[in-house]
């Protein structure tokens, strides 16, 4: 009986198990379909190696992808009344946060941080789609104003990321009034004659496209991002007619006159630190002068860790 239990058993199930390689190693390119090393799309900053889509960055890696070294500080945000409408649909209004919390590792859908770009000393605030869609709350007002306060008191150029599906509906009202409070501290900027710069990244819709996202000093977006109002499925609807091939992404948008660049991730730093050197009068950057870009961090892989790794 030792025999069998001991010997038998073991290599009979050695035979026949299954060494399953972990599913959050790879990517499949939602563009082309290519699947992607998880190291690979990383390093690359999640653009697709095979056909160049433009893969979603969390906002802490957004933020490591521009700053020397990867080195930033976070800014404090304050944080707004918590549930102020009492609202509820399929789950309570702090469920979802919580939920996304959970999801995200992130206390809300922006972070702002100061640092270096360049040798640049900049402020900077990142939305997280990932987060409730980053969904314009009366924490990213909040947020914006402190990145504005922050970047008026230090004199340094400010320059945000967006990403949202619009106002958060769980707000209602308060999110909507988002809009004329970032206007004022975008115009804060402005009197203070500090840069202000918006990279647009996919999707960018609602009224964060109404508001903060398109009063830059540059408008810079990101190939093939989505960038409008109403999305085009609504206007379609409306309209009942086919729109244009194309129509409502970044580079439609560039030969109507809404945007000034449409730039490659890969190339994004390298233009930021020319644009805001340029703004602010600084000669420019000599490329033996500069730190080198930040390097991409190691993951270990999940099968040595037994933690999830999304890219």
């Amino acid at each position: 009986m030792n025999w069998i239990t001991n010997y038998v058993r073991p290599r009979i199930n050695s035979i026949f198990s299954r060494n399953e390689t972990p599913e959050n190693l790879w990517t499949k390119c939602p563009e082309c379909g290519t699947m992607l090393f998880h190291r690979e799309l990383s390093a690359n900053l999640n653009v697709c190696t095979s056909c160049d889509h433009h893969m979603a960055l969390s906002a802490r890696e957004r933020l490591r992808s521009i700053f020397d070294g990867g080195v930033f500080s976070e800014i404090a945000v304050p944080d707004p009344i918590a549930d102020p409408l009492q609202f509820k649909d399929q789950k309570k209004y702090p469920d979802r946060l919580k939920a996304a919390q959970k999801a995200t590792g992130e206390h809300e859908t922006m972070l702002v941080a100061e640092g270096e770009m360049g040798k640049t000393p900049i402020v900077a605030a990142v939305q997280d789609f990932t987060f409730m869609g980053g969904s314009m709350g009366m924490y990213v007002g909040n947020a914006i104003i402190a990145a504005a306060e922050r970047a008026v008191k230090l004199k340094r150029p400010l320059i945000l990321f967006s990403a949202a599906g619009g106002a958060r509906m769980q707000e209602g009202i308060l999110s909507l009034m988002q809009m004329p409070r970032t206007t004022v501290a975008v115009q804060m900027l402005k009197e203070a004659g500090l840069p202000y710069i918006v990279v647009l990244t996919h999707p960018t819709t609602g009224g964060v496209t109404a508001s903060y996202a398109m009063l830059g000093d540059v408008q810079i977006a990101e190939p093939n991002a989505l960038i409008c109002f109403a999305g085009p499925r609504v206007i379609e609807q409306t309209i009942r007619e086919k729109l244009p091939e194309g129509f409502q992404r970044a580079e439609y948008l560039l030969d109507h006159g809404m945007l000034d660049r449409v730039t490659h991730r890969k190339h994004l730093r390298d233009e930021l630190i020319t644009i805001v050197r340029m703004l602010l009068g600084l000669r420019p950057a000599v490329a033996a002068e500069l730190p080198p870009p930040p390097v991409a961090e190691a993951k270990e892989d999940a099968s040595n860790t037994g933690e999830t790794d999304t890219p």
